[in-house]
C-alpha cells in the first residue's frame, strides 16, 4: 500500500474550509476565527500534514535558500569556506545548497543555471577561472552574489578573498631570514590569479634582498599526475633547500614526494604548507603554514550577501584579509648552513600591517 503524503487540499477537505484558511492558520499571515483555527489544527494532526517549506518559498518569491558553488567537494579549503558561510545562518533563518563545478568552465555555467531556477535569494561562487564568464546569467537574473577567493580586477561583484602576494611575502621572508636561496615554489595553476600573486609576492620578497627568483613548478589539479611531475621536476634539478607550497593540495603532494625519496623535515629540506588544518600540527614533524582566515571569510561573505539580499545597492566592496604563519618545526636554516656551525635564524612570526 502506498503512503500518500497529504496535501494542503486535503486538510482543507477535511476541516470544511479553503486551501487559503489553511494556510492563514499555518502561516499567521491573516487573521482567522478561533472556531476556525481550531479545526485546521485538528486536521492537520489527523492528518499529520507537514507544510512543503520550499514549494512555500517559491510560491511566495520569498526564498529563504542561499547557494554556494566551489570548483571541488574534495578540496577542504572549499568546504571549510562552505561550513563557515553555513554557521552565520542560523539567525537569519537560511538554508544552504551547495554544488561543485569540478574545475570546468562548461559544469559551472551548468550548475549556475541550475541554481537560479530554485530563486535563491542570493549566491556565493568560488568560480574556476579568473575570466568567470559563467557569471552572465546570475547578472540577467539579478540575483545577489558574491566572489570567493579567486577574484581578479574589473568584477561589479562584492569580492572576499585572502591578500595573496602578502601572503606569499610572508612566506618568503621566513625561508630568506633562515638562509634559504635556493627555494621551489609548488603551484597548482599559474592560470589562476591568487597563485600568481602568491608566486609575486614570493618573488618580490626576494628580489627585495638582492636575490634571485625562487623556481616555480606548476603541478596541476589532477591527483593521479601531480606527484609525478613533481617526481620528474627532481629528476631534473638539483633538490632545493626549501619549499613553498602554495595550496593544501600541493601540501599534500609535497609531503607525498618527500616520502617516496626519503627526504626528512627539516634535516634535509624545509617546507611552508598552504591553508592550517589539524593534520598539519599532529605529524611527527609539525608543519609550518600559511593560515587562511576561513572563518572571517565566511563571515565577511555572509555580511556581504546578506546586505545585497537586503537592499544595499552602494558600490562592489573588495575585500583583502590578512593572512597568518604559523611556525613550526618543518623549518629550519638549510643543512649545510647548520653544519657549518652557523646558528639558526629566531624566525619571529609575522602578520600583515
Amino acid at each position: 500500500m502506498v503512503d500518500k503524503t497529504s496535501s494542503i487540499n486535503d486538510v482543507a477537505k477535511l476541516a470544511g474550509v479553503s486551501p487559503a484558511t489553511v494556510s492563514n492558520v499555518l502561516t499567521g499571515r491573516k487573521p482567522v476565527s478561533p472556531k476556525l483555527a481550531k479545526k485546521v489544527e485538528a486536521a492537520v494532526k489527523a492528518l499529520d500534514y507537514r507544510a512543503d517549506p520550499l514549494a512555500s518559498m517559491l510560491r511566495s518569491g520569498d526564498a529563504k535558500i542561499v547557494a554556494i558553488l566551489v570548483p571541488d567537494l574534495d578540496n577542504p579549503f572549499f568546504t571549510s569556506i562552505v561550513s563557515a558561510v553555513e554557521q552565520c545562518l542560523g539567525k537569519d533563518s537560511y538554508e544552504v545548497i551547495v554544488a561543485s563545478s569540478h574545475d570546468n568552465e562548461a559544469i559551472e555555467r551548468s550548475k549556475l543555471k541550475a541554481i537560479l531556477a530554485w530563486r535563491p535569494a542570493g549566491l556565493i561562487v568560488i568560480p574556476c577561472s579568473d575570466e568567470f564568464a559563467s557569471r552572465e546569467p546570475i547578472e540577467i537574473s539579478k540575483t545577489p552574489y558574491v566572489i570567493a577567493d579567486r577574484v581578479t580586477g574589473n568584477l561589479n561583484a562584492d569580492t572576499v578573498s585572502l591578500d595573496n602576494e602578502e601572503a606569499g611575502r610572508l612566506a618568503a621572508r621566513h625561508l630568506i631570514d633562515l638562509g634559504h636561496r635556493n627555494v621551489l615554489i609548488a603551484a597548482t595553476s599559474l592560470g589562476l590569479a591568487n597563485i600568481r600573486q602568491r608566486c609575486s609576492g614570493a618573488s618580490e620578497a626576494f628580489r627585495s634582498r638582492g636575490l634571485s627568483d625562487p623556481m616555480i613548478v606548476e603541478l596541476g589539479f589532477d591527483i593521479q599526475t601531480v606527484s609525478q611531475k613533481l617526481a620528474d621536476w627532481f629528476e631534473r634539478n638539483a633538490p632545493p633547500t626549501a619549499i613553498l607550497a602554495l595550496t593544501n593540495f600541493t601540501t599534500l603532494t609535497v609531503l607525498a614526494t618527500l616520502a617516496e625519496r626519503g627526504l626528512r623535515m627539516p634535516r634535509d629540506i624545509s617546507l611552508i604548507g598552504f591553508d592550517d588544518y589539524t593534520w598539519m600540527r599532529a605529524r611527527v614533524t609539525p608543519l609550518t603554514a600559511i593560515a587562511q582566515p576561513v572563518r572571517e571569510m565566511g563571515r565577511a561573505l555572509w555580511d556581504r550577501l546578506s546586505a545585497r539580499i537586503k537592499g544595499d545597492d552602494s558600490p562592489a566592496k573588495h575585500i583583502l584579509l590578512p593572512c597568518e604563519l604559523k611556525l613550526r618545526d618543518s623549518t629550519a636554516a638549510p643543512r649545510k648552513t647548520r653544519l657549518a656551525g652557523t646558528p639558526t635564524a629566531k624566525a619571529v612570526p609575522s602578520r600583515p600591517g
